[in-house]
């Protein structure tokens, strides 16, 4: 049962006591043996018609009684002018704009129109018979927010004949009520960021935030204090200079704003088309997009207005530019570097300094180019190949001796061979031809040439002959023959002189004939 209510001489008590003596609604509830919950509600009450202490005179108790106990929905004789909710529930939208500030303006254009208090009382009873997506203010251009509906629209294959359920991603301004609806593919990060491109293109602006579900391709935590929010999500947030607000989760009037939206999509969009068969994505994105402008143009009859007039007039001046370019999609992983200085990207391998060897590093796939960042720095940068199972790498992320050596081909081998003699271009050949694969052959080469330097070219010529006709084919047996100097008997023999030498004391070859 209802609990019984006090004689007004203890809510004058309690009046007085609260604004005569300044104490606390605990204080009060100890003096007069109340409740603080009645205590807190007496001076609620109160506070609403503008009564504090004294009480004016002329209230005797049962005119206080009426004042503070009028039964629910009374509303005595209207004698004073009402002002426009409509108009003042828009205002309030406006940055910066309260109900005090309107109340004046009321009371110009009406000098013997309601108090403040009253004005606000009003007020919240009018807002009360608001749909539910307007009960909230909100700011101009403040927020906007976003979700996944949960009707589908289905598309079917031309060919097969195969249905694809393709999802509603709608979009919704906090103050203005602007619509935006697309389909997508999939609730995928790749659509979830491509419709938000959409989105603030087909708004011409950006809002101060967005405002958006724990969607797993958007938020990789789902918390009330720290959400953690996709890096590529966050990478579009700051290329529109916005910023991205998830709700908490199972929270739903966190985004009441949306979630109203979302029924009127459903509503006056989808369950028009629900005898309609579509064959792309295409052709459903075109002709949603035309019944998007048509509830947009809609009057809401509460109101008195359309959304795209409240948009025109409220949300438009008050969002930030679009940037020069649309977000390219791109996305963030994390990968450790291996031990050969690359890192693996949908099976492309793109090299990264290597210094960097097993630290963890950050990479950003766009569609034409792979980025690495270490504690956010940028260490390389490379143009996307679509090759599986080979290797991009820049020089200089190479160790000094991985690239002089990386700097040989086949014909560069053959042509340093040439400048010692044929029989080392023979024996390069035969090496690199006994592998798989030439590139196996380099070292060996490399190992012959340099022993030039400690024998000089014209012994190795005469080692790699000799090594030629007796078919061994390695460094070490190249390395042998001049250890031990059996390359001698391959030496060429030296070539007589041109001109004799002519002097007494010597005879010559006719001394003997």
């Amino acid at each position: 049962m209802p609990a019984e209510r006090l004689p007004m001489r203890k809510v004058r008590e309690v009046l007085r006591q609260r604004y005569a003596c300044g104490a606390s609604e605990r204080v009060i509830a100890q003096s007069l043996g109340l409740g603080r919950t009645a205590v807190g509600e007496y001076i609620r009450r109160a506070a609403v018609i503008g009564i504090t202490w004294p009480i004016p005179a002329e209230l005797d108790d049962a005119a206080l009684e009426r004042k503070l106990f009028a039964p629910a929905g009374y509303n005595p004789p209207q004698s004073k002018p009402l002002p426009d909710w409509a108009h003042v529930h828009a205002e309030l939208r406006r940055a910066r704009v309260t109900l005090a500030l309107l109340w004046q303006d009321y009371r110009g254009q009406h000098p013997d129109g309601y108090g403040y208090s009253r004005f606000c009382d009003l007020y919240g009873e009018w807002r009360r018979g608001v749909t539910a997506t307007m009960r909230q203010t909100h700011i101009a251009g403040e927020k906007l927010f976003v979700d996944f509906a949960g009707d589908t629209m289905p598309v079917f294959d031309p060919v097969t004949g195969e249905v694809r359920d393709t999802k509603i991603f709608v979009a919704v301004l906090g103050a203005s009520n602007f619509t935006y609806a697309e389909a997508c593919l999939s609730e995928r990060l790749p659509d979830w960021i491509g419709a938000h491109v959409n989105a603030l293109e087909f708004l011409g602006g950006v809002p101060k935030a967005i405002v958006c579900d724990n969607l797993k391709a958007g938020v990789t935590t789902a918390s009330r204090y720290e959400p953690g929010v996709n890096r590529t999500y966050q990478d579009l947030a700051a290329h529109y200079g916005t910023t991205i607000m998830p709700t908490r989760p199972r929270k739903p009037r966190d985004k009441a704003k949306v979630e109203g939206a979302v029924l009127i999509v459903e509503r006056w969009i989808l369950a028009r088309l629900r005898d309609r068969r579509f064959f792309s994505l295409t052709e459903v994105n075109v002709t949603i997009r035309a019944l998007v402008v048509e509830l947009n143009d809609r009057l809401m009859r509460k109101l008195g207005a359309s959304r795209r007039e409240f948009f025109e007039t409220i949300d438009r001046p008050a969002l930030m530019p679009l940037p020069g370019e649309p977000y390219q999609y791109a996305e963030w992983r994390r990968a450790r570097v291996a031990p050969d200085y690359h890192v693996e990207v949908q099976g492309h391998f793109y090299s990264v300094p290597s210094r960097l060897i097993r630290q963890v590093v950050e990479v950003r796939t766009a569609q034409t180019t792979v980025e690495v960042f270490h504690r956010g720095v940028r260490v390389a940068s490379h143009v996307r190949s679509p090759v599986r199972r080979r290797h991009t790498t820049i020089p200089e992320h190479m160790p000094s001796a991985h690239r002089r050596y990386a700097f040989w081909t086949p014909e560069r081998v053959l042509a340093a061979a040439k400048k010692i003699g044929p029989s080392t271009v023979a024996q390069c050949e035969a090496i690199m031809r006994a592998k798989p694969h030439p590139e196996q052959g380099f070292r060996s080469c490399l190992g012959i040439l340099s022993l030039g330097r400690s024998y000089g070219p014209v012994r190795l010529e005469a080692a790699c002959r000799r090594g030629v006709v007796i078919g061994a084919a390695s460094y070490r047996s190249i390395a042998s023959i001049l250890k031990t100097g059996l390359d001698k008997a391959f030496m060429p023999d030296p070539e007589p002189d041109a001109d004799p030498i002519h002097h007494g004391n010597i005879r010559g070859r006719g001394y003997y004939h």
